[in-house]
Parts: C-alpha cells; sequence; structure tokens
C-alpha cells in the first residue's frame, strides 16, 4: 500500500529521466530473457511495454481521464513483491505511471493484464523505499470499475 500513495508524489517525475540507446536496449534483452526463462508470451509496445491481456473486460474501453477502481500486485524480477493490493483503490487514471496508463487504456472494466515495465516506463532512476533505481517491474492489474 506504500507504494499506492507514491503514485500521487512521482506524477511526471519519471519523464524525467532519459536513458541511452545503450542502456534501453539492455533493458529490452533483460525483459527478453525473463519472459524466455518464465516462458511467458507478451506483445511488446512501440514505447517497450510488454503486456498481455488476460481478459479484455467489457463495455466500453477507458478514457484517459476516467476514474478507475483497481488491484494490482508488483514485483521485482527475482520475485520479490514489493507492494500488493487485494481490495480495490480509487485513482484517476491520468495520475499513474506511464506502464499502468498505457495498458489501462488497452482495457475494459473488468480487464485484467500482465504486464513487464523497463524503468522509463516505471520509476526510473529513483531509488524507492522496496524498488530500487532502474528497476524493471512486473504487475498484474485487474480494473474492478470505471467511472
Amino acid at each position: 500500500m506504500k507504494l499506492f500513495y507514491l503514485f500521487a508524489i512521482l506524477i511526471g517525475i519519471s519523464s524525467c529521466s532519459t536513458y541511452s540507446d545503450e542502456e534501453l536496449l539492455d533493458f529490452d534483452q533483460q525483459i527478453e530473457r525473463y519472459l524466455s526463462e518464465k516462458n511467458i508470451e507478451c506483445e511488446r509496445s512501440e514505447s517497450g511495454l510488454y503486456y498481455k491481456i488476460i481478459n479484455q473486460g467489457e463495455g466500453q474501453k477507458i478514457k484517459y481521464k476516467d476514474i478507475i477502481s483497481f488491484k494490482y500486485r508488483g514485483e521485482l524480477l527475482n520475485g520479490l513483491v514489493f507492494d500488493e493490493q487485494k481490495d480495490p483503490v480509487e485513482f484517476k487514471l491520468e495520475q499513474l505511471i506511464a506502464c499502468w496508463k498505457e495498458i489501462i487504456l488497452e482495457l475494459n472494466k473488468g480487464g485484467k493484464a500482465f504486464i513487464v515495465s523497463p524503468p522509463q516506463l516505471g520509476y526510473g532512476d529513483h531509488d524507492l523505499e522496496n524498488i530500487p533505481k532502474n528497476s524493471i517491474l512486473t504487475f498484474e492489474i485487474e480494473v474492478t470499475d470505471v467511472k
């Protein structure tokens, strides 16, 4: 739950970080190794987000200005769970980190997705309590309501 409160604090901060082409390639290679080792198939977006839509959900697509309720679980690549919310929390979509915005905009109410986020779409080079700087993160996200 601690990470949840950091969302509001870190809005836009991660976008201030810049990475070299070599660093971006390295993140991409680390993600591909992880997915291969775990035998997980994901698509890759232009931004570098790896994702798998588990359940599309029903109704209209979520929009950027919507308020959403969701549950999630976040892990580092080594399997350490750094945050988990089993009961739905509510946030404006525009307040979330880039990787969440990108995938949630592809879902509908009831949608569920698995993502692997490179640092530039997560918390970048910011060292947080349970997340080292430049961490590649995995999330399972389930949208429970949309307003």
